[in-house]
């Protein structure tokens, strides 16, 4: 139903270990990051909760404007992205708060560990977010166009409110936003999704 918010649950996803190594900043890794990598890949096997929750909107395009059930924005670059679809996929995304603590513990004793930690957490995230638009995609039968989050080119960070607003996600994935406007857990996302405006595609 159109602006009914709904949840999805994953249970888990191999491990990239290339986009791993990217987001540590590893081009060419030795014996010893590999090693580590395997460790860290262990220590965090049975950490991630991956959730999202979601919505489906009319979206309308009028210059920079963007129209999502009344509610207007105001994002060039937002409405370039969404320039050819009818309808916004809104979504927020999270693998738990688990990485965080392991990163925080682990950041004063062995920073290169919590370096790992962080690049785990950010490929999951990823991970899920390409699983879950995939999967939408399949689904419904439509072409997706790439994500487009608060934050991005000339969408300021405070549209974070209104897609807290109209998702709920502290209710339905335990995702919170701060005064400041920062996510917690932190390996989290929320993004807009234009449907029927192109293809969806991923890193891989």
């Amino acid at each position: 139903m159109m602006g009914s918010v709904f949840t999805k649950t994953y249970q888990d996803f191999p491990f990239n270990d290339r986009e791993i190594l990217r987001y540590a900043g590893c081009k060419t890794p030795d014996r010893g990051t590999l090693a580590l990598l395997e460790e860290v890949k262990e220590t965090v096997k049975n950490s991630f909760s991956y959730k999202v929750c979601f919505t489906r909107l009319p979206v309308r395009i009028d210059g920079g404007m963007v129209e999502l059930n009344g509610l207007k924005l105001h994002s060039n670059d937002l409405a370039k992205a969404l320039k050819d679809s009818k309808e916004v996929l809104l979504f927020s995304a999270t693998v738990g708060v688990e990485i965080d603590r392991l990163i925080l513990k682990t950041e004063r004793i062995s920073p290169l560990k919590a370096v790992f930690y962080q690049a785990v957490g950010a490929e999951r995230i990823e991970t899920l977010c390409n699983a879950f638009c995939k999967d939408f995609a399949d689904e419904e039968g439509v072409c997706l166009t790439p994500r487009f989050s608060a934050g991005y080119g000339d969408l300021p960070l405070e549209t974070q409110k209104l897609v807290f607003a109209l998702l709920s996600p502290e209710k339905h994935i335990g995702l919170t936003l701060s005064d400041s406007l920062l996510m917690s857990p932190t390996k989290s996302v929320t993004a807009f999704v234009g449907i029927g405006g192109g293809r969806y595609e991923t890193n891989d």
